[in-house]
């Protein structure tokens, strides 16, 4: 027995099997695209180079649907504060301990939002040139309240040691200056303040030209693969540990016996804490994420030799991605599954 042919029936039939597929997918696509519609504001300091690491999360949350805006760019006590009142999203690059104090004045706990370590074991401290090193056996930082080993370093005339230091608002100036102080160096230290990638340039120049030096730097950063601890720099020791505000207590030894008179740190995500609790996604994406120091300081030192663009680094986080796809299909399945 044959059917006659009617259009109207073919008609309801295919828009019936086309809603019911439209409401079989809509749950798929919302759960793999758990921030659909959800504003990130990206924060981060005025180090260029901490926006490989924070084009990295941008990258991953879009992959998970959110509507990741620019980057805005705020020092770190500025930043700490509008994350806590949500005036932006996440900041890729704390800083801790070093943060410890910006963290508990912008609300602590209560309301910012920190789990895991994005990328482990940065060191920060005091180096000088291996040569004047060697050659006038300079190994700790307090030798140089003798002005005879200050004057090695002294750059302008003034018969005091010219070092090159940290960025007003980062932190470690702050250090920088409570040890001055502690370890009886104001009299033949100068701490010079500024820009620090024009000011570490400078440093570069001198080093290259046979003058000695004396530097404050951190890693993952890439002054450390243009001058390379061991070989054309050393670390300076500090007579004892000594850190302003909350850490006044703590000792800053490594677990080798070195001090370098800051505690070895880790970057941190930290996001604000309602919108974290709102979007168990992106929170479980904060806590998981890790890449390494070195791999940071590799990318770093591209941008030192000119791929610096906002192109640039969004291709060499691409690559970074494209190295590590197993990892990172891995960090978004768990995000995804943490929203459902």
């Amino acid at each position: 027995m044959t059917h006659p042919f009617d259009p109207k029936t073919l008609r309801g039939t295919v828009a019936a099997i086309g809603l019911s597929t439209a409401l079989l997918a809509g749950p798929a696509i919302a759960a793999d695209m758990p921030g659909e519609g959800v504003e990130v504001i990206p924060l981060k300091s005025s180090i260029a180079e901490e926006t490989f690491q924070t084009v990295l999360v941008m990258k991953a949350l879009e992959e998970l649907g959110y509507d990741v805006q620019d980057i805005k760019e705020l020092e770190y006590a500025t930043a700490y504060v509008a994350i806590g009142n949500g005036d932006g999203t996440f900041l890729a690059d704390g800083w801790f301990p070093l943060h410890t104090d910006f963290f508990a004045e912008a609300g602590g706990e209560e309301k910012l939002y920190r789990e895991g370590v994005y990328s482990p074991g940065a060191l920060q401290g005091y180096l000088i040139d291996k040569k004047t090193a060697d050659e006038h056996g300079i190994t700790n930082l307090g030798q140089l309240s003798d002005p005879e080993i200050a004057a090695l370093f002294d750059n302008n005339g003034d018969g005091k040691a010219d070092l090159t230091g940290c960025t007003p608002g980062w932190g470690c100036e702050a250090v920088i200056e409570h040890q001055l102080d502690a370890f009886d160096l104001r009299d033949t230290v100068t701490h010079n303040q500024g820009s620090y990638s024009a000011i570490i340039a400078d440093t570069i120049t001198r080093y290259e030209q046979g003058e000695s030096v004396l530097y404050y730097t951190w890693t993952p950063y890439w002054v450390s693969g243009v001058l390379v601890p061991g070989e054309d720099v050393v670390w300076l020791q500090v007579p004892f540990s000594s850190l302003p505000g909350a850490r006044a207590d703590v000792d800053t030894a490594l677990p080798d016996g070195s001090n370098y008179g800051f505690q070895a740190n880790d970057q941190r995500i930290v996001a604000n804490k309602e919108w974290a609790e709102a979007n168990p996604a992106a929170a479980k994406l904060f806590a998981i994420m890790e890449v390494s120091a070195n791999d940071i300081s590799a990318q770093n030192l591209k941008m030192r030799d000119g791929e610096d663009s906002q192109e640039d680094i969004a291709r060499h986080a691409d690559a970074w991605i494209a190295g590590h796809q197993d990892a990172w299909n891995g960090w978004l399945e768990e995000a995804r599954a943490a929203a459902e």
